[in-house]
């Protein structure tokens, strides 16, 4: 199983990125599905997370700037990031709580992490 993630990059504040996440390989099922960051010195944490039905919750410093989607034909994850800010720069990793079979248990898995610099 592998997550790649794409559509980072360097942008000047108010500007807009799309982040992307595909899941592929031997997939039985993905359940949540979920953008982390960390930025330099802190820990990482929850941008947010979407249910496999679409139900998305969000950090409260991305409220209403940030936009979680998925489409579960393509096991894809789409995170439109407007408005930036400075304290938006961070490596951002996409995450995934799937099962590779039936007789496997739910797990996570993580993608490589993709920089975003929020810069003027």
């Amino acid at each position: 199983v592998q997550l790649q993630a794409s559509g980072g990059g360097s942008v000047a504040p108010g500007g807009s990125l799309r982040l992307s996440c595909a899941a592929s390989g031997s997939i039985l099922a993905i359940n949540d599905m979920a953008w982390y960051r960390r930025a330099p010195g802190k820990p990482r944490g929850l941008v947010a997370r979407i249910t496999h039905g679409g139900s998305a919750n969000y950090a409260d410093s991305v409220k209403g700037r940030f936009t979680l989607s998925r489409d579960n034909a393509e096991n894809t994850v789409y995170l439109q990031m407007n408005n930036l800010i400075p304290e938006d720069t961070a490596v951002y990793y996409c995450n995934a709580n799937l099962r590779i079979s039936s007789v496997h248990s739910w797990e996570n898995y993580w993608g490589q992490g993709t920089q975003v610099t929020v810069s003027s």
